[in-house]
């Protein structure tokens, strides 16, 4: 009951973008496209600007990237033995890989831990939204049916802006390049809105996807893997890292988040078993209300 309480306010602010898409209806592609081109980078620059970059940054980098690896490697394993083609193995991996640790992680650890927790889970996310810009957008794009192999996929890569939002970040601040008082209060105001806009744009997505014909048993795999196995990974891997408790903590939380919303909006741009993934994140959100409430009990 208590971690309910703790969901309401995330799910508060899901449902306003969900009821004002469902009464009002809005071009939620480029919102999104907004969210994730023009104010994710400036939350990101800020992020990498601000924080003092330290070996935890190494260590929280190093356990989403072995953690997303093991499940692509899992799901590619399981694509073989049934014999999916590359693009249902492609919605998979972007189905069970990539945690929503933005637009819904990152408001359950401030309201869990506080300011104190809210430091971490914005690294966590920027790092997470580095991996699904690179990573993400690489399996997205292969997945396509109009794919042409690894090189459109490494082009789609290239064209993400939060991995230069990262990049100019770490430069200023190991240049130590002061922003006058008008930038930073623009950057400020930016960064700010960021994450209630994505959450919004979360409910906006959810509000549109529809639950088509979708492979039960593909759909049970993901699912399987995203909710329960991805912690149990987490947890594993966070005994080998020397970081304090809590981030171990926020590190468990934050693998047993739903399916991305931007592996949906990845999955609507290159058409990559878009049906399958939209199907994914729905499902996966209205799941961990349960698993959720599991989790939480047994890492705190």
């Amino acid at each position: 009951m208590e971690f309910l309480q703790v969901l309401l306010p995330v799910f508060g602010i899901f449902s306003i973008g969900f009821i004002g898409q469902k009464t009002i209806g809005f071009d939620v592609k480029n919102i999104s496209k907004m969210s994730l081109y023009l104010m994710s980078p400036v939350l990101v620059f800020q992020t990498f600007y601000t924080n003092k970059i330290d070996i935890t940054y190494a260590y929280l980098g190093a356990f989403l990237l072995i953690l997303c690896f093991s499940i692509i490697m899992i799901v590619r394993i399981i694509g073989f033995v049934k014999k999916y083609s590359i693009t249902e193995v492609c919605g998979m991996i972007l189905a069970s890989a990539f945690m929503n640790n933005g637009n819904y992680g990152t408001p359950v650890v401030l309201l869990v831990f506080g300011a104190i927790g809210l430091d971490i889970a914005i690294v966590l996310m920027v790092l997470q939204q580095l991996i699904m810009c690179t990573i993400g957008v690489y399996y997205a794009a292969k997945g396509s049916p109009e794919a042409n192999g690894v090189q459109s996929a490494l082009r789609a890569v290239r064209r993400m802006p939060i991995v230069y939002g990262a990049i100019l970040g770490i430069v200023f601040q190991i240049l130590n390049i002061a922003l006058s008082p008008a930038i930073s209060e623009a950057v400020n105001l930016v960064a700010s809105a960021t994450i209630p806009t994505v959450m919004i744009v979360l409910g906006m997505q959810l509000a549109n996807i529809k639950l088509k014909d979708v492979a039960i048993h593909k759909l049970s795999f993901s699912l399987s893997l995203k909710l329960l196995l991805s912690p149990v990974i987490a947890f594993i891997i966070v005994q080998f890292l020397p970081i304090d408790q809590m981030t171990k903590q926020i590190l468990v939380i934050m693998a047993a988040m739903p399916t991305a919303a931007n592996t949906t909006m990845y999955a609507l741009e290159y058409n990559t078993d878009t049906d399958f993934v939209s199907s994914s994140t729905l499902i996966s959100t209205c799941l961990s209300l349960i698993t959720l409430p599991v989790v939480l009990s047994v890492v705190m």
